[in-house]
């Protein structure tokens, strides 16, 4: 019966849909709503798990319940404490915090426990074939499997094999112990499925003292059930296995059974979302270790200056739902830069410099900058200006194109935040490249106080050449090239660009901010400053160019 009691929050997904149904009906108040994060750490956590983080830690937020922190540590061969530790920062830098930590290892025993129950019951029996023999009698989806040899052992005999193999008597591999449900159920993961195996590896947490360990989708539903978790939200890999979790709490007694949903993982486009290939990719040498920028880990994240808030906003965006789909990774960029332009300081470098001298200028002045014009209240700095600059040399053409508004012989642009020059000459390298250019100012086209009556179309950054300060400038392009290589193994899709490093100029303000500031240098993207040394680093956050709204319009 529906308690009118608990006013229930606006549901805006489907999973909130269903809390609320639960509630209306009694099964609970709504700051009773338990939820679990449950990485595995065998790994440092990616962008997809961002995803889950927002469904599992704001589930419990909106309705005042809790969300614990959960660690699936039941395969001590890949788990570590190194990626315990990272996958608690990760979670920290995200905004969230948990309210308990607990892990699989710290109901080892009563897992076994349940186990021993199961065989007493008649539920579970120890099975003599190898994991091969297993996968060749476990049928297809249109035929059934066929049933193990051993499947009619006594309780007693299984319980007293069990017990062997946890005391060690047996090889990794000899022996594991299965539940009994059906050979020829159509769900092929309810045919007697193995819930404990052989594994004589050192566990992170508790050292030696196991040897058997228990499979996930049996030690995941009486984890959740001994947590207190009440809603076990999951992405839609697991949905054909939810049978087999609900077997677990039925056949142990569960009041009340936790409920598992499933959700849409997230895909993105150009990114490996495999803990696997992203571990391979570190051990192989393609990247500098799991926080490297180009990474889709959120240690790579935070390193390459993506701020926490544009991430926990793009799982905003894309929303919860019940099918897979993927998502664009230029729509990822755009929800970053959206948050950079609301909140990075703006500033001026030059990626390839060209030196160009003001003939007619003398001396040096102060002029007004604006720090961020999406924000009014973020007011100006100030930046020197002389005779001798720096511009881009791809804001100087010898040979322009039809409708080229930036520098050209005997053409006119405007020195953002300065004054219009007009270029007079141009000398050149032997190899005809350009080495110096020269230009007049024009003393009346003060930003701010323009009276001379020239209209030009092109504004460009520059930098003062008498007190820039060299920087390295690191750039970056996507690991993977989905386009031209979908579906093949990521070895062969991998992007030898994906990394560009060039050497700027840049104004003495970026050499003084702190570490970790985003900037957006004007005309060219959003980076952020770092020092390595006594070298000024501007490592790219996104680029300047907006490719998704531009596809989209």
């Amino acid at each position: 019966m529906s308690d009118p009691t608990f006013p229930l929050p606006e549901a805006a997904n489907f999973i909130e849909q269903i809390v609320n149904e639960d509630i209306a009906a009694g099964k609970l108040r709504p700051e009773q709503v338990q939820t679990r994060f449950p990485p595995e750490p065998n790994g440092y956590l990616h962008i997809g798990h961002a995803k889950s983080m927002f469904v599992n830690f704001g589930t419990a937020l909106k309705y005042g319940g809790k969300c614990n922190l959960f660690f699936d540590d039941t395969n001590p061969s890949k788990e570590k404490t190194e990626f315990v530790d990272a996958i608690r920062a990760d979670i920290r830098w995200l905004g969230y915090d948990w309210a308990r930590e607990c892990y699989a290892s710290d109901f080892f025993d009563t897992i076994y426990e349940y186990a021993e129950r199961l065989i007493r019951e008649g539920k579970a029996y120890v099975c003599d074939l190898s994991p091969d023999e297993i996968r060749a009698t476990r049928g297809t989806l249109t035929e059934p499997g066929t049933e193990s040899p051993y499947r009619g052992r006594t309780p007693e005999e299984n319980l007293r094999l069990f017990r062997a193999m946890r005391d060690g008597q047996f090889a990794d591999g000899e022996k594991c112990l299965r539940a009994k449900i059906d050979m020829a159920s159509p769900n092929v993961n309810m045919r007697d499925p193995v819930i404990y195996r052989i594994l004589h590896a050192t566990h992170h947490r508790t050292g030696d003292k196991w040897c058997i360990y228990p499979m996930y989708d049996y030690a995941h539903p009486i984890c959740d059930y001994l947590q207190g978790v009440t809603h076990s939200l999951c992405t839609l890999e697991f949905e054909d296995h939810r049978p087999l979790y609900d077997w677990v709490g039925i056949s142990l007694g569960f009041d009340p059974k936790p409920r598992q949903i499933e959700f849409a993982r997230l895909n993105l486009t150009n990114t490996v979302m495999s803990k696997r290939y992203l571990k391979k990719l570190v051990e192989e040498g393609h990247v500098r270790g799991w926080d490297d920028p180009r990474m889709p880990t959120l240690s790579g994240l935070r390193n390459r200056g993506i701020p926490a808030a544009a991430v926990r906003d793009f799982c905003s965006r894309i929303g919860v739902a019940k099918a897979n789909s993927e998502c664009e990774y230029s729509y990822f960029e755009a929800c970053v830069r959206e948050y950079l332009n609301a909140h990075a300081e703006r500033a001026m470098a030059v990626l390839s410099p060209v030196r160009l001298t003001v003939t007619n200028y003398e001396g040096e002045e102060e002029l007004s900058f604006e720090i961020n014009q999406a924000d009014e209240a973020a007011g100006t700095r100030a930046v020197r200006f002389g005779k001798h600059l720096y511009i881009d040399a791809s804001d100087f053409s010898l040979d322009p194109p039809p409708k080229y508004f930036r520098l050209k012989k005997d053409g006119y642009v405007r020195l953002k935040n300065a004054y219009i020059v007009h270029c007079d000459d141009v000398a050149l390298n032997e190899d005809g490249s350009v080495k110096e250019i020269f230009c007049s100012y024009i003393p009346e086209s003060r930003s701010g106080n323009d009276t001379s009556g020239i209209k030009v179309k092109g504004v460009i950054q520059w930098v003062n050449a008498d007190d820039c300060v060299p920087a390295e400038v690191r750039q970056y392009e996507s690991l993977l090239r989905d386009a031209d290589f979908a579906g093949q193994d990521f070895s062969e899709r991998m992007n030898a660009q994906s990394e560009k490093i060039s050497r700027a100029a840049a104004e003495p303000y970026l050499a003084s901010a702190a570490d970790g500031t985003p900037f957006q240098l004007l005309r060219t993207g959003y980076y952020k400053k770092c020092r390595e040394g006594d070298a000024l680093v501007l490592s790219e956050i996104v680029p300047l160019k907006d490719n998704f709204n531009k596809k989209s319009k």
